[in-house]
């Protein structure tokens, strides 16, 4: 079916710092091989070189067969964007080409009717139809029929905003799984999935016979639909890559040999390196003493310039300690109280009683209202007056909740506010020292040192004079949960997947943050493996029904069986 080649591929960003250094591996034919690694360590860069956006200073990457290509911020559509532009953006290059010309065209009619704008519509219609636009349209209907429920013709105009994050994922992966391309490259095709998109997903991967590069952080989605694994491991002269030739499932017990075997040759190397030394030593007295140990000594110095010219083997990678310091602080034993909670529009009433250090996984699918339940409790619950404004705010604006019934705050209850979000007003051009020394309207500031400290156990040191803007999403997820930590927040809400973006590494390092953390912590979640590290579950129907579980429930049906 087609292939991706990359061969010894480096590249230094614009500001000097070397990313990428002599990255070799090969994408095989028809298996779905996963590209993983920290954030930051230029995994997006990749496939930017990859789909020819950027030229690699030096090294080859080549190509064999149609490429399709799904960005990591698909579901980003705006008011002018609409179902037809998403399909367009992922179909293939010519039809793509041939699609917008048409549009553009009847808008100039429209704007000038002349012989001339007839003529160029006529021509762009033409164009379309040798594309094979025509066809096209009938792939596009069974995506929108499998996405949305709806054919093409009736979702066409609509706008892309109206879809959730999740409609416009998987539409947009309907379309490239569907299509002709060969070769495909999905950057986190999971973000915005909820967990039966995610299984549907899993499945398509493991019966396509396309050649896929996908990077994912989902624990559960790289063990059940990965053929070979890649790392990107950062080092002093940028990242190179590791091939792990099985699954997930095997892929930490070969790390750690790798590892191992790394450390080995090091320790031989060092151990050859001191003998030749002191060999060297040793001839030079000789040669000092004795005329006739001269050609020795140089024969000597010989073996040890070779040797040190030929290098050490490969280091071991460095290694990626965060230090997340949530601590909370001692609450009432009652943290929220929720009686005949009824959310407008989204869910029947409901009662709960969340106690002191409880662990509570919010489930259901995309629209069921989880991450609206979660916003009015940030809010203060149905009295927001009684918070006096003690409540941090991460990534997004707290608006008022529609509701009816009661939801109330545990006696000092200080509730923190996770909403992942890539769109931060606030911190436009500012660098993470900045946002951190200065503070804001909602945090005090603090010393230069003890904020290049913070970032430090965040992994976040080298990006200090970063804008925040110009990091990757999971550097952004991460330097968000510092913010959380540095707010002295007792009750804990992570909103918008909090391990979406957040690399093997970090999503381990939260969970044992959330661990130690002395408080109470409610997280909406479609990762199934971090789930599994919650002792509560609360699950919100799509039929309205909100119910408590003793296990994850993903699936819809299962909801009724649930207590």
């Amino acid at each position: 079916m087609g292939y991706i080649d990359i061969a010894a591929v480096s590249l230094v960003v614009p500001d000097g710092r070397p990313l990428l250094d002599e990255v070799t591996f090969r994408v095989v034919d028809g298996k779905t091989t996963a590209l993983i690694g920290p954030n930051g360590a230029g995994k997006t860069t990749l496939l930017r070189l990859i789909r020819g956006e950027l030229a690699p200073p030096s090294g080859v990457v080549t190509i064999d067969g149609g490429l399709g290509v799904m960005d990591q911020f698909v579901g980003h559509g705006t008011a002018e964007q609409s179902v037809h532009d998403l399909l367009v953006s992922v179909a293939p290059a010519r039809v793509g080409a041939a699609a917008r010309e048409p549009e553009d065209a009847e808008a100039a009619i429209i704007d000038r009717d002349g012989l001339d704008t007839q003529m160029r519509y006529a021509s762009a219609l033409a164009d379309y139809a040798e594309a094979g636009g025509y066809e096209y349209e009938a792939v596009w209907d069974t995506c929108t029929i499998a996405a949305l429920g709806i054919p093409f013709a009736r979702a066409r105009f609509r706008e892309l905003t109206s879809l959730s994050g999740g409609e416009q994922k998987r539409l947009a992966l309907e379309a490239l799984l569907r299509g002709p391309d060969e070769v495909l490259l999905l950057d986190e095709p999971d973000n915005y999935l909820d967990v039966p998109g995610k299984r549907w997903l899993e499945e398509r991967l493991r019966e396509t016979p396309k050649t896929v590069l996908l990077v994912s952080h989902d624990r559960e989605l790289l063990a059940r639909a990965a053929d070979r694994i890649v790392t990107l491991e950062p080092g002093g002269a940028g990242s190179s890559a590791w091939v792990h030739g099985g699954g997930f499932d095997g892929y930490h017990g070969a790390r750690e040999d790798r590892m191992a075997r790394l450390d080995e040759l090091r320790r031989r190397w060092d151990e050859q390196h001191l003998k030749l030394q002191r060999f060297v030593a040793d001839m030079k007295a000789k040669a000092a003493a004795s005329d006739e140990f001269a050609s020795r000594y140089r024969a000597a110095q010989t073996r040890l310039r070779r040797f040190e010219d030929a290098g050490p083997p490969e280091e071991r990678p460095p290694a990626q300690n965060l230090d997340l310091r949530l601590r909370g602080a001692r609450t009432g034993k009652r943290a929220v109280v929720a009686e005949q909670l009824e959310l407008t529009g989204l869910m029947k009433p409901f009662d709960l009683e969340v106690w002191f250090g409880d662990r509570i996984a919010v489930l259901g699918s995309n629209g069921s209202g989880k991450s609206h339940f979660l916003r009015l409790l940030a809010r203060g619950g149905t009295d927001p007056d009684a918070l006096l404004g003690h409540v941090t705010e991460v990534g997004a604006a707290l608006e008022p909740v529609a509701h009816s019934g009661r939801a109330v705050l545990g006696a000092r209850v200080r509730p923190g506010w996770f909403a992942q979000t890539h769109r931060h007003p606030e911190y436009a051009g500012r660098s993470l020292l900045d946002i951190l020394h200065r503070g804001d309207d909602r945090r005090a500031g603090m010393p230069r040192n003890a904020a290049s400290s913070a970032l430090d156990r965040y992994g976040l040191v080298r990006q200090a004079e970063q804008s925040f803007d110009s990091l990757s999403g999971g550097q952004q997820a991460r330097f968000q949960v510092l913010l959380l930590e540095l707010s002295g927040a007792t009750l804990l809400l992570l909103l918008d997947e909090p391990t979406d973006n957040l690399d093997l590494v970090s999503a381990e390092a939260l969970e044992e943050a959330l661990g130690r953390f002395e408080g109470t912590v409610l997280a909406v979640t479609h990762d199934r493996w971090f789930a599994r590290s919650f002792d509560r579950f609360l699950v919100f129907g799509a039929d309205g029904r909100v119910v408590e579980s003793d296990e994850p429930v993903w699936d819809e049906t299962r909801v009724a069986r649930a207590r």
